[in-house]
């Protein structure tokens, strides 16, 4: 068992910094927090500025339930300020904290807290839950007619998972099919619709777009969105929507009219090789041709200024919330041009001058850290640093599944590995950026978490992850009652609205979980201290200034932790959350956390002084 607690910890939460969005030239007070006996008699700053390492010696600032609190003055110099603590226990205890852990030999600043000054992301989006509906399947309102593209399905007709026929297998779902099943959105715990593309294609998917300039009439055309956007809205949810920015469609207006003229302005928006039939696309897709956003029409047609697609659906009368931004890791960057800094910057802008409350998600499903500082997208869906470990941890021993992308199935590692891959990738960005990630246990790319998982308790440990750790919990449509999917594909099963066919022990966890982290501004926001890990357990504590939630979760029996009482709630009894039963201590005054699982537990604990 690894007692984590025993190691001293900060974080860029408030907890540890007094004001976690800073403006360039204010000074904060960061704190560090160091369990007595830990051997630390001295503790100081090294702060980077203007390239140069600085060193600023901390002082004792307070004394709690076990805990020495040092505080140091950090100035924010640079837009994006490096920062780490060195702790001095004598001449043979040299040891650095960065974001990337405790270590006792030099480390590179690659792991450094970071601080950033750039605007921050919109108030509401530390606070929210995102639903991700896949819009062919999700429900349908109205029939209509399939173009010619299509094999049409009933609704009950079984997913073609792999083969030529899955683009174009099309089931009807509609905007005013998911306007209608608001309720039962809010009802899960989610506020945030996040919509797969709504734009006209020749796929059920909708990433070979068309057209950027109005919604698929199989989707209802503009005013369904107009009509979701307003009843989300009346119910104080909001709406997000995918974009292209890497390519279009291959019968996009563009690209029709940049193969039928190479001298026209158009034809600067792709890169082709040798016009017109020689091109390049989406990992060599044909019917994805990639955009060149050296193009300056490019940028402003699509995300430069307020006239851009990315500005138009995010005014009146459409009023979107924010986008996703599809495979955003690929955009701007071909060969010997990197344009991707740009991109993002110069989205952030326009949706800052026209919705300056608007959310930008970019899809990165590797280590995405050198495009999240702060300046361009707010936060990425979190393959790497969430649903990767999520699933070596609790996937079925046997799990065939392709493991996001990679040749291999998805291996099980032990408790401390997952702690790690987590630490690992929250280390490489600012907290904010961490704070702002969508973590997910899946999406309409991957197999669905109840055929990785295969054990229902599992999967409840899982949205218990998703509910708590730092980050925007998404959840995929579906994954709420049990669907099941070997891949991508197959995943994207029509929603089955007979409530008979749902896993209703799923249903009441994923509300109980997330209807805990919204009652909770701990969770929500509040910093994370990770406390005890083994093979089948992790334990860990989210810290916010006046409340702290203690998260115990389990894959299988375990050996018991036990946790000391003066650190934990001070000798008093921990109140439990969602559903959890309440946990004193023992006669010695330790905290024993049961060891059965698997198991998601969530205590209250009380404040020490």
């Amino acid at each position: 068992m690894r007692r984590l607690w025993e190691l001293p910890h900060h974080d860029g939460s408030e907890s540890c910094v007094s004001n976690p969005y800073p403006e360039l030239g204010e000074t904060l007070s960061v704190f560090l927090q160091v369990p007595h006996g830990a051997g630390t008699d001295q503790a100081y700053l090294r702060v980077v500025r203007d390239g140069e390492p600085l060193f600023v010696a901390a002082k004792p600032d307070r004394r709690d339930g076990g805990h020495t609190w040092f505080r140091a003055d950090l100035t924010i110099h640079n837009p994006v300020t490096n920062y780490r603590w060195l702790l001095d226990g004598g001449r043979y205890d040299y040891r650095w904290l960065t974001a990337g852990g405790l270590s006792e030999h030099d480390v590179t600043d690659a792991s450094d807290f970071k601080v950033t000054t750039h605007p921050p992301p919109p108030e509401w989006a530390a606070d929210a839950v995102v639903y991700q509906v896949f819009c062919d399947r999700f429900a349908k309102a109205v029939d209509r007619p399939a173009p010619d593209w299509a094999i049409p399905q009933a609704w009950d007709d079984p997913v073609v998972g792999r083969g030529p026929e899955t683009p174009y297998q099309l089931y009807g779902g509609d905007l005013d099919g998911v306007a209608a099943h608001l309720d039962h959105i809010a009802a899960v715990g989610a506020d945030v619709v996040y919509l797969t593309p709504v734009f006209p294609a020749g796929s059920n998917h909708r990433y070979d777009a068309a057209t950027f300039d109005r919604v698929d009439p199989l989707l209802g055309g503009d005013e369904a969105l107009r009509r979701l956007a307003e009843a989300a809205h009346r119910r104080g949810m909001r709406v997000l929507a995918d974009l292209t920015t890497n390519h279009s469609g291959n019968s996009h207006q563009w690209f029709s009219a940049a193969r039928e003229d190479p001298a026209s302005i158009e034809a600067e928006f792709f890169l082709f090789r040798e016009h017109p039939d020689d091109y390049e696309s989406w990992l060599g897709v044909p019917t994805l041709p990639k955009f060149d956003h050296r193009s300056p029409e490019l940028r402003r047609r699509l995300y430069e200024g307020p006239d851009s697609v990315v500005a138009r659906w995010l005014q009146a009368p459409y009023n979107l919330d924010g986008w996703r931004i599809d495979v955003a890791n690929m955009t701007g960057r071909y060969a010997v041009t990197d344009l991707n800094h740009l991109v993002a910057t110069t989205i952030r802008a326009t949706m800052a001058q026209v919705r300056p409350d608007s959310l930008l998600i970019a899809e990165h499903c590797h280590d995405g850290s050198g495009d999240l500082m702060g300046s361009g997208w707010h936060g990425t869906m979190n393959y790497a640093g969430f649903t990767r470990p999520v699933w070596t941890w609790l996937a079925a021993p046997d799990s065939a599944e392709l493991f996001l992308g990679l040749p291999v199935a998805t291996p099980r590692l032990p408790g401390p590995h997952v702690v790690a891959t987590v630490a690992a990738f929250a280390a490489a960005v600012p907290w904010r950026t961490t704070l702002h990630n969508f973590n997910l246990l899946g999406s309409h790319d991957t197999p669905r978490v109840r055929t990785v998982f295969r054990d229902p308790r599992h999967v409840a440990v899982g949205v218990g992850l998703l509910a708590t750790l730092p980050g925007i919990p998404m959840l995929y449509a579906g994954d709420e009652i049990g669907l099941e999917g070997v891949n991508g594909e197959d995943g994207r099963r029509p929603f089955p609205w007979d409530r008979s066919r749902w896993d209703t022990a799923t249903y009441d966890a994923v509300r109980a979980l997330l209807g805990a982290r919204r009652e909770s501004v701990a969770l929500r926001r509040g910093g994370l201290r990770w406390v005890a890990a083994d093979d089948d357990v992790l334990v860990y504590l989210r810290q916010a200034p006046g409340e702290q939630v203690l998260v115990q979760a389990a894959r299988g029996p375990h050996p018991a932790v036990r946790l000391p009482a003066a650190a934990f709630g001070g000798g008093g009894a921990l109140a439990g959350l969602a559903g959890t039963a309440d946990l004193g201590p023992g006669p010695d005054g330790a905290l024993v956390l049961p060891d059965d699982g698997p198991a998601i537990r969530l205590w209250s604990v009380p404040q020490t002084s």
